[in-house]
């Protein structure tokens, strides 16, 4: 047997794995790196969080990022460069992280990477016939693996859409595995860039295990503050849009597309929502004096209405939930404040009271798909050919 097979083996076999999930999201603002110590698997798996930091992107990653993100026409060369570069960027990140905590990179297990986003392309938005469904992540998983000295489990998305998804979202398969109550129905909603949630049946019914992006988390907004606020890159504290007023007519027109009539599930990104997106409806609805600061209220109305929506048209009647919320839309007071008057006799928390940072919780979430890569495939979630693909997901780099 291969050394580097006994070695998987090995970690398979223990008691209790260490695990770093990575996440870096199409905010562009920072890596999150989570130290997760796992035991068991399938929905016998237990979740310690050792460690979490988000570390941030400096202006050249984020400037080199921009120039290939969600643009039908890139420089080619450049891509083929950031692929390696944005791993060994993180590698960076991932090996300072381990110093600062004490922890020797040997003692690390496995990392879960999901890499940067790229490019998302369900074949709902990109409409061309002889092609399926496709996704772009890059930070290669080999240069992660050797400038670490750790094994890298990474690449997740191709998996899921090779096996009939549309490779998002993938946070179901976490969320059903530890996030699953008896006599609780859940709801875990996660405001990224794009919007998305899990729907969690109290009575544990697998086949009820639902998962859908919704549309726009912070990802206009995000954008509309980079073009008119130089060197700010979100809405913090949603003071911008806080001084302003929603433009009725501007909502009525986000709110017109044909995305939000397409049946559950399904996925998008911001390659459909994005300031692109905004100009044409204003251009569409004939608005010709907004102000960034009503432009900005406007959105986040509109993030919030799409949301509720998606939630409302999965529940029906007195229906009851817990919503849990996570991603950085969480930290948006005016966005969380909409939810909530949308959503009267809700209870709404974060993940924090299902003890999981909910800053970290995408990292952890990719944590326990690589945990289920190694030693799992006994969960019954999903079917194959559907939205939600029973596999084991992941690519794995060896070190040397």
């Amino acid at each position: 047997m291969h050394t580097h097979i006994e070695k998987l083996h090995s970690i398979a076999a223990k008691d209790y794995r260490r695990i770093i999930g990575l996440m870096s999201g199409t905010s562009v603002d920072g890596l999150d790196v989570a130290v997760c110590g796992i035991q068991g698997n399938g929905m016998d798996t237990v979740i310690t969080v050792e460690h979490f930091m988000t570390v941030p992107y400096d202006n050249d990653f984020k400037k080199e990022i921009k120039s290939v993100f969600s643009i039908k026409e890139v420089d080619l060369e450049k891509l083929c460069l950031l692929n390696p570069w944005v791993a060994l960027q993180q590698a960076k990140m991932i090996n300072e992280c381990l110093k600062l905590w004490g922890i020797k990179n040997e003692d690390i297990d496995v990392i879960a990477s999901h890499g940067q986003t790229i490019y998302h392309a369900p074949a709902s938005l990109h409409k061309q016939k002889k092609f399926g469904n496709a996704t772009l992540q890059i930070g290669d998983g080999d240069h992660l693996a050797v400038a670490t000295g750790i094994i890298t489990i990474s690449d997740f998305r191709q998996k899921h859409i090779a096996a009939g998804g549309e490779g998002a979202p993938l946070a179901v398969y976490g969320d059903y595995l530890i996030f699953s109550k008896k006599d609780e129905n859940r709801i875990l909603l996660n405001m990224g860039g794009i919007a998305n949630f899990t729907f969690l049946s109290g009575d544990l019914d697998v086949s009820k295990v639902f998962s859908t992006d919704t549309g726009p988390g912070n990802t206009i907004m995000d954008a509309l503050v980079q073009k008119h606020f130089s060197g700010k890159y979100f809405d913090e504290s949603a003071e911008i849009a806080k001084s302003g007023i929603i433009n009725e007519k501007l909502l009525a027109g986000l709110m017109d597309h044909p995305f939000f009539e397409q049946p559950f599930p399904k996925t998008t990104g911001p390659e459909l929502f994005s300031l692109a997106y905004l100009d044409a409806v204003l251009e569409k609805c004939n608005i010709i004096d907004v102000s960034v600061e009503d432009t900005m209220a406007t959105l986040n109305r509109f993030s919030a209405l799409t949301i509720v929506e998606a939630i409302k048209k999965v529940f029906e009647g007195d229906s009851k939930f817990v919503l849990y919320a996570s991603g950085g839309g969480m930290h948006n007071p005016l966005l969380m404040q909409h939810i909530k008057n949308e959503l009267p006799g809700i209870e709404i928390q974060t993940t924090d009271a299902l003890q999981i940072n909910p800053d970290a919780k995408e990292a952890v979430l990719f944590a326990v798909l690589a945990n289920e890569c190694l030693c799992g495939g006994r969960t019954g979630l999903g079917k194959p050919g559907t939205a939600i693909p029973s596999v084991s997901m992941g690519k794995i780099s060896f070190p040397d």
